[in-house]
């Protein structure tokens, strides 16, 4: 008997509710280099998926647009993070979200922008601007190639997102491939940049962990949504990952729920409710 298909918003939203731990479980690795536990992590992930290595088999073109994603994205967060301070970096890296939305008409055939769209990404991205500057914004010129490592870290995740679906069809096995060469190159990138290190015990317990689930999992489910989903509705549904990570630090002790967050929960759940609502 055949089984029914899950619906692709239900693999993003699977994959953005794995996303919001990715801050409590990184508060445990915090003494951990970036590059170190990203490579750690996406090797975990890469190594996890080797029981399906026969389906690995992609073209070239395919597998540098995964490694661009995966890897480029991390790299050039990280820098930025380096380059510029953290409350910037973070809000311009959150326009990930709003490209996917901007850029679906540029990089997919026959996909238009509706008004609904368009409102519910700009609701949705006010919504992550309060969640991450707490009102607070300062843009100085000094930081300014700091501020272009995030836009262009935002700019390789969407482009990622949405090649995915016009790339010729590849199965999403593939990604434990990209994966495991984006860890090694991350790793290099550690050594390259950063000071040696030796994780804890406890420390490799949680880049398990991490590597199992917001690094590894969640890039599987984000790939199944994007080639069966429609991304204007996964963008504006994608903002919620920032919400969703402030209130699992609340929950867990690590943060406090303010009249920011409180009125970003209003926004970016009217954002996603507008945006993923299928006309009439």
């Amino acid at each position: 008997m055949p089984t029914k298909q899950q619906h692709p918003l239900f693999f993003a939203a699977a994959a953005i509710v794995i996303w919001a731990s990715l801050a409590t479980l990184g508060t445990r690795v915090a003494a951990v280099p970036p590059f170190l536990t990203v490579g750690v992590t996406l090797l975990v992930a890469g190594i996890l998926s080797l029981p399906t290595y026969r389906q690995w088999k992609v073209p070239l073109p395919t597998l540098l647009v995964g490694i661009a994603g995966i890897f480029g994205y991390h790299f050039f967060l990280f820098l930025a993070f380096r380059l510029a301070p953290a409350v910037e970096a973070n809000l311009l890296n959150y326009l990930w979200p709003l490209l996917i939305v901007l850029l679906s008409p540029v990089l997919l055939p026959n996909m238009a922008l509706r008004r609904q769209h368009i409102i519910a990404a700009g609701l949705g991205f006010i919504g992550a601007a309060l969640i991450v500057t707490k009102g607070s914004l300062s843009l100085e010129a000094r930081f300014i190639m700091g501020y272009a490592c995030a836009v262009l870290a935002a700019f390789l995740w969407a482009a990622y997102s949405l090649l995915s679906k016009r790339l010729p069809p590849y199965p999403t096995a593939a990604i434990g491939l990209f994966c495991l060469l984006s860890g090694v190159l991350s790793l290099l990138s550690h050594f390259a940049l950063e000071p040696a290190y030796t994780p804890k015990m406890q420390e490799w317990i949680w880049l398990g962990l991490l590597g199992i689930g917001p690094m590894g999992g969640a890039f599987f489910l984000w790939d199944k949504a994007l080639k069966q989903g429609d991304p204007r509705k996964i963008g504006a549904l994608a903002f919620t990952t920032p919400l969703l990570s402030t209130l699992l630090l609340i929950v867990t002790g690590s943060g406090v729920l303010d009249g920011y967050a409180l009125a970003a929960i209003v926004l970016i759940v009217g954002g996603a409710v507008l945006g993923t609502r299928t006309p009439k």
